[in-house]
C-alpha cells in the first residue's frame, strides 16, 4: 500500500477516489475541512447528508462527491481534544471508520486531512501518532486499499505526520505533485 503525505488543497485531489471529511455531528457546512468540502461539493452534499444526522462517534457515512473531483466523500467524526477526555480514542475510531468505509465500498485510493488538528484542537503530534497507528493496520482493515494520502495545510504538519508514520515503520512516498 502506498502512503503519501503532502501539503495541498484537500478538495483538489482529483486522482483520489474518495476524500475523508472531518465532519461535525450534524453533517453540515462547517469551518475548516468540513467547510471546504461542503463548499466545493455544492449544496446537494448537505441536503444528501441531512437524513443521516447526527453522525455518531466511530461511524461513517459515504456520500457522492457531487461537484468534487472525487467520486465519494467519507464522513467521520472526531471529538474536541479540549472538551472530551476520550477524544484520542474517538479520533482513533474515526480513522478506523474511514478505512472500514473504504473497504466496504471498494475504494482503492483515498485522501484524508490531519483529522482533529483544526477546530478540534488536537496537538499535531498526537493526531499524527494516532493516524500512524491506524494506518499501520490499514492492510488488515482495508486490504484492497492501494493508496492513502494525508493532505495537510503546512510543511510543519507534513513533517510531523511523515515522522509519525516512519516511526511506525511505514514508508512514506512523495506524491508526484501536490495540487493546491
Amino acid at each position: 500500500m502506498k502512503i503519501e503525505v503532502i501539503v495541498g488543497n484537500i478538495v483538489k485531489q482529483a486522482d483520489m477516489e474518495a476524500v475523508v471529511n472531518s465532519a461535525n455531528a450534524n453533517l453540515r457546512l462547517g469551518s475548516g475541512v468540513a467547510g471546504a468540502i461542503h463548499t466545493a461539493a455544492g449544496p446537494k452534499l448537505e441536503a444528501y447528508c441531512q437524513p443521516y444526522a447526527p453522525l455518531a462517534y466511530g461511524s461513517f457515512l459515504v456520500t457522492p462527491g457531487f461537484k468534487l473531483p472525487n467520486l465519494w466523500v467519507i464522513h467521520v467524526r472526531a471529538a474536541s481534544y479540549t472538551n472530551q477526555d476520550d477524544a484520542p480514542q474517538i479520533l482513533e475510531q474515526a480513522i478506523e471508520a474511514a478505512l472500514r468505509a473504504a473497504h466496504q465500498n471498494d475504494i482503492r485510493a483515498m485522501v484524508m486531512p490531519a483529522i482533529g488538528t483544526g477546530v478540534f484542537a488536537f496537538p499535531p503530534e498526537l493526531s499524527a501518532e494516532i493516524t500512524a497507528k491506524v494506518i499501520s493496520a490499514a492492510s488488515s482493515i482495508a486490504p484492497h486499499l492501494q493508496c492513502i494520502r494525508v493532505c495537510v495545510a503546512s510543511e510543519f504538519l507534513r513533517d510531523v505526520y511523515t515522522a509519525a508514520l516512519e516511526a511506525k515503520g511505514i514508508t512514506v512516498s512523495q506524491a508526484e505533485s501536490a495540487p493546491v
